[in-house]
């Protein structure tokens, strides 16, 4: 008998990649136009110099020397340079914010996904969840002005039930402001990637452990969190890199006071020092990137998705 022979109309692999090809150009394109060019742009511009006229395209440093001067040694007072303190002061918001957005969406998601039973309710309280996302940022930001001010309701309250004597100054235009500006934004970016992963939770596995006698804290440490950690990590992704360059909330909520390296972007372009503020949005790139590269090695999103 002989060997059934290989179709001639059978396609060839040279033809499967030509069509995978084909069908990767668009979303390439895409990620060349809106994303590589700008960045290549920027980084470009940040090279250039420049004086109270004109731009100057020369290749030059200077830019990102005069960000760091005067940064190798302390002031008088023992004060870090501008450049240094105000990261510092961004990466104390973006640590306090991803701390209480990851407990809060934790919280929120676990409920959803493991004390509803009913998809149509998950469905209705999820929806509810993203009301807020049908205003803009600022009127949400702009919502917290009555209730916090001097004379604000929450003040009024605390006189009224005899626990101050005066209003608490703090609450507005303060790091604890920005703080629950922060929290009331972005913690449905952390609810929704991790109800994703703890919906794909083989369901089993808490039966088992249940079984094994695990108390719900044993079960929640050592299964649920486990296998949602590519939730967590992508939920920490998105509020990390949002507050890192936010400059409208501290700038709302802080009463202007409060500086961010956002900020500082928006007041150097604002003043035409295109070059600086894209040698600042350059550092603050590679900043943003070190640390999601230090989130990766967590957890390898592509193993888990």
């Amino acid at each position: 008998m002989s060997a059934p022979t290989t179709s001639a109309h059978a396609p060839s692999p040279s033809v499967h990649a030509v069509k995978a090809w084909w069908q990767a150009a668009p979303f390439a394109l895409v990620f060349l136009l809106f994303f590589l060019i700008p960045l290549a742009l920027i980084a470009m511009v940040s090279l250039w110099n420049f004086n109270e006229y004109e731009l100057i395209p020369a290749v030059t440093l200077r830019n990102y020397f005069s960000l760091f001067e005067g940064c190798s040694q302390l002031t008088d007072n023992g004060d870090l340079c501008v450049t240094l303190s105000t990261y510092l002061s961004t990466l104390k918001f973006c640590l306090l914010v991803w701390g209480i957005t990851l407990l809060v969406g934790f919280s929120v998601a676990y409920f959803l996904a493991f004390h509803v039973r009913s998809s149509t309710m998950q469905t209705v309280l999820f929806v509810l969840c993203t009301v807020p996302f049908w205003t803009s940022n600022v009127i949400r930001m702009i919502s917290w002005v009555p209730l916090l001010g001097r004379n604000g309701l929450v003040n009024q309250g605390l006189m009224g039930l005899g626990v101050v004597n005066e209003p608490v100054e703090w609450l507005l235009f303060s790091d604890f402001s920005v703080v629950l500006a922060f929290v009331h934004l972005y913690t449905m970016f952390m609810i929704v990637p991790i109800f994703n992963s703890m919906m794909r939770i083989d369901r089993s596995l808490l039966e088992a452990a249940n079984d094994s006698g695990a108390t719900g804290w044993q079960t929640l440490w050592n299964v649920i969190v486990p296998l949602s950690r590519t939730g967590i990590l992508i939920g920490s992704i998105f509020v990390i890199t949002i507050v890192m360059g936010d400059f409208v909330t501290i700038g709302v909520m802080g009463g202007q006071q409060i500086a961010s390296i956002g900020k500082i972007i928006q007041v150097q372009t604002s003043y035409l020092q295109f070059p600086l503020a894209a040698a600042n949005a350059m550092i603050l790139l590679a900043v943003v990137l070190m640390i999601i590269w230090g989130l990766t090695r967590l957890v390898d999103i592509r193993k888990e998705l």
